[in-house]
């Protein structure tokens, strides 16, 4: 693999990539645990990228229980610099339609019960989350969308619940109320840990139902979402086909400088475990402390 490569993180219903000329399936190790699954590291029409289904292959991970740190953690360690994250989400506004695709700009979070940070026990560090998203990234997605002669709403808001249950109409009318546009389960803190890993992030998001807000549409379950899937699912491979020589993995932006000044802990006292554990993500900022 070369040193910059592009990632593509697959969530319900892409699992796998057609046309992906496989080099290896790598099981990474990271101070984390383990990874959703096994990476598949190949060429997608000329270009080297990597690819995990975030709930495993075989569907077996809910929401609320992936590892979202050793996740990242092992894009990282394989040398990505630019993350495409393929989403299942239900529409908060009656214009955005099952089977229509979203890029959102910026993220709510509703999530209760997940480690969101790779700064903690022993290390402190501040990273701004003010832009949520890549920009430039964000658009590539959208401007592919619309090349691929699909409906994309570019911008918005994506509110991510705990689940794995789905909203209660309390809950999906007051979100309304909030002014977001899309819900998920899964982009955070996913997004948080890729800017902290200096990766730069964005969201296409496929649109499967209208969660349980909207009186002129079945409310969600999990059979609606599985058929819109199938759709959207083709669509997103081949935005993700054209999207892919369009990304300059060795693009460099403010993503991929986030934390040059963020690390509030002192070089001095970062523990040589803490260094250890950190290297990937913090060794182009702090050298190691030598053992007394």
């Amino acid at each position: 693999m070369s040193k910059n490569i592009i990632g593509v993180i697959g969530g319900s219903g892409l699992y796998q990539i057609e046309g992906l000329k496989v080099k290896e399936e790598r099981k990474v190790k990271t101070p984390f645990g383990s990874p959703s699954d096994s990476y598949i590291l190949g060429e997608l029409n000329g270009v080297e990228m990597a690819f995990l289904a975030r709930h495993s292959r075989k569907h077996t991970i809910p929401p609320h229980q992936i590892n979202y740190r050793a996740n990242i953690y092992g894009f990282k360690l394989l040398g990505v610099t630019k993350l495409i994250s393929v989403s299942a989400v239900g529409s908060m506004r009656e214009d955005i339609k099952p089977s229509h695709m979203v890029v959102p700009y910026q993220f709510f979070d509703r999530t209760l019960m997940r480690a969101r940070t790779f700064f903690e026990d022993g290390i402190v560090a501040h990273v701004s989350m003010a832009d949520a998203v890549c920009k430039s990234l964000a658009h590539l997605i959208a401007h592919a969308v619309r090349r691929e002669n699909l409906t994309v709403h570019e911008g918005g808001t994506y509110i991510c619940i705990e689940g794995p249950t789905f909203s209660t109409r309390a809950e999906s009318e007051i979100f309304r109320k909030w002014g977001v546009d899309v819900i998920g389960m899964t982009n955070l803190p996913e997004a948080r840990l890729a800017r902290e890993a200096e990766i730069c992030y964005a969201t296409l998001a496929l649109s499967t139902d209208y969660d349980c807000w909207y009186e002129n549409s079945e409310d969600v379950n999990a059979v609606m979402v599985i058929e819109i899937m199938k759709k959207n699912v083709e669509n997103a491979k081949r935005v993700i086909k054209r999207l892919i020589t369009e990304i300059d993995a060795d693009e460099n932006c403010s993503c991929n400088n986030a934390l040059a000044n963020s690390i509030v802990t002192s070089e001095k006292n970062i523990s040589p475990a803490v260094y250890k554990r950190l290297r990937p993500i913090i060794g182009r900022y702090v050298k190691p402390q030598r053992k007394k």
